[in-house]
């Protein structure tokens, strides 16, 4: 992963056919707006447990990228989660689902895409498939492969690309 983000209108500029680009609107919590790195994939409904396994692990600025199918029913994600990915050195989480605690993770130096927030608490009991082929807004998300996301929104390539 590079240190400084490449805006992902340069990206698409530079490399639209080698680029998928994700038409789903998120919101963004955290006070970083860019996120760029390897994928690592997680597939969970409503449960939470392997959201934090996860994020327990070095990151090594790989992108958490997890399909909640959507649900805003319950969040995936919380500031001690956030705070957790920001410590094992992930760049970002992007979540089809829910996080709660928004005004805490806005506080923290962490990049967060998410659908919106809900209060309500996932349950936890490891129900999930982790490293699996993900899809959302028109987009499939593969273990491995590179993304890079800003203000403008998210793109994904099979490998690293930059604006040059």
């Amino acid at each position: 992963m590079s240190t400084e983000a490449v805006p992902t209108a340069d990206l698409i500029d530079r490399h639209g056919e080698e680029l998928q680009s994700c038409c789903l609107q998120f919101q963004r919590f955290g006070r970083r707006n860019a996120m760029s790195g390897a994928i690592k994939t997680l597939r969970c409904h409503e449960d939470n447990a392997l959201v934090r396994t996860l994020l327990s692990e070095a990151g090594h600025g790989r992108v958490l990228v997890v399909d909640g199918g959507g649900s805003l029913r319950t969040a995936l994600l919380g500031d001690q989660l956030a705070e957790l990915g920001r410590q094992n050195n992930w760049s970002g989480v992007i979540i089809s689902g829910a996080i709660r605690d928004s005004a805490e993770i806005d506080r923290l130096d962490f990049a967060v895409k998410a659908l919106g927030s809900n209060p309500r608490k996932s349950s936890k009991t490891g129900a999930g498939e982790v490293d699996v082929t993900v899809s959302f807004g028109e987009v499939d998300f593969v273990p491995g492969h590179w993304l890079a996301s800003d203000e403008d929104g998210i793109v994904v390539a099979a490998r690293e690309l930059t604006s040059d």
